[in-house]
């Protein structure tokens, strides 16, 4: 029984440095090769605002809560690890944006000729597709499933 007592008391502890340790949520960082362009495609093709821009190097556009930073190759955000690995854009993890009507999205944004990754899927949960942003980012469009 102590040693259960022990470990809820260790539990507590890590909770409580993580806790104190992260302040909060900021956003998410995507690598890309042109920043100019990357603001196109997620204010013009998206419709993200613009919040600032320090070109050629770093952009922050947003939408609702999410913040997403764009680091072109000048940016800080973009060095080499000190191990030699660059830092670059793709990848599998990516940012999930809830749309309504995800089928007339998809026929939309085909006729405006984006890179789709895969189809449409559909799931217990909702649909979702994977798009790419120019420098072949993935974005998730996710239509939730109505709860009835």
């Amino acid at each position: 029984m102590n040693s259960i007592r022990q470990n809820e008391k260790q539990q507590s502890q890590s909770r409580n440095t993580t806790e104190s340790v992260i302040d909060g949520f900021w956003g998410v960082r995507y690598q890309v090769k042109d920043v100019q362009r990357a603001i196109t495609f997620y204010t013009q093709t998206l419709g993200f605002n613009l919040d600032i821009q320090y070109l050629p190097a770093f952009a922050q556009v947003s939408i609702g809560g999410l913040k997403l930073i764009l680091s072109g190759p000048g940016a800080s955000g973009s060095r080499a690890m000190p191990d030699g690995r660059q830092q670059e854009p793709g990848g599998w993890n990516r940012i999930v944006l809830r749309v309504k009507n995800l089928p007339t999205r998809v026929a939309e944004l085909k006729n405006v000729g984006l890179n789709f990754r895969n189809e449409m899927e559909v799931g217990p949960g909702g649909k979702q597709i994977q798009i790419e942003d120019p420098d072949g980012n993935p974005i998730e469009l996710f239509e939730p499933a109505r709860q009835g």
